[in-house]
């Protein structure tokens, strides 16, 4: 008995103090916890469609994703993206996306593609004339020589987020130089605006 007797006595203030943690763990079920910030960091990974003759996703970086507020935009064409040099570049823009585009916010670069250590950056202006359609629907930009396959470059914008929710598929079109003046499907960039 005296065995048990010890037992007991250890077993007592055990479940004491699991049954206080527990008292206290429920009363704050009642509580609204405040959300955690890590929360709002972008995932690692995100939803794309596949890769075919029809979709092709293009990188980008947007520097806020909420409603209203003022972000920059990085739509980058890798070498990868892109088999031949660029001699004329439109962007059509969805009606979702439902802000003001003026052409002086806009900039061609060579960018630096960045990642977990560095950051998407525009390293060098190209020389370009861009024009904004007046709905605001496509962007045409006009390399003044065409621009090289073997560098990544990209259109930089700085402009307010649209005032709802959506998500936005931008499409990149190119024309090479040659005789015949077609443009090309490079791919998509899919934007995403939060609530």
């Amino acid at each position: 008995m005296p065995a048990i007797s010890r037992f007991a006595s250890f077993l007592r203030p055990c479940l004491l103090a699991f049954s206080a943690a527990a008292l206290t763990t429920t009363a704050g079920l009642g509580t609204n916890p405040m959300p955690a910030l890590a929360q709002a960091t972008p995932g690692l990974m995100e939803f794309r469609w596949e890769n075919n003759k029809d979709y092709r996703k293009l990188y980008f970086f947007q520097s806020e994703t909420a409603r209203l507020k003022r972000a920059d935009y990085y739509l980058l064409l890798r070498p990868k993206d892109r088999k031949t040099a660029i001699l004329k570049l439109t962007i059509t823009i969805p009606a979702t996306f439902n802000t003001s585009i003026e052409a002086k916010r806009l900039k061609l670069c060579k960018m630096v593609e960045g990642g977990m250590l560095k950051r998407t950056h525009c390293e060098k202006t190209i020389p370009a004339t861009i024009e904004v359609a007046a709905n605001g629907r496509s962007i045409d930009i006009f390399p003044d020589t065409p621009v090289s396959e073997k560098d990544t470059i990209g259109l930089y914008m700085s402009v307010f987020n649209p005032d709802t929710a959506s998500m936005s598929q931008f499409n990149a079109l190119a024309q090479a130089p040659g005789q015949l003046p077609i443009s090309s499907y490079l791919g998509s960039w899919l934007i995403q605006i939060d609530p």
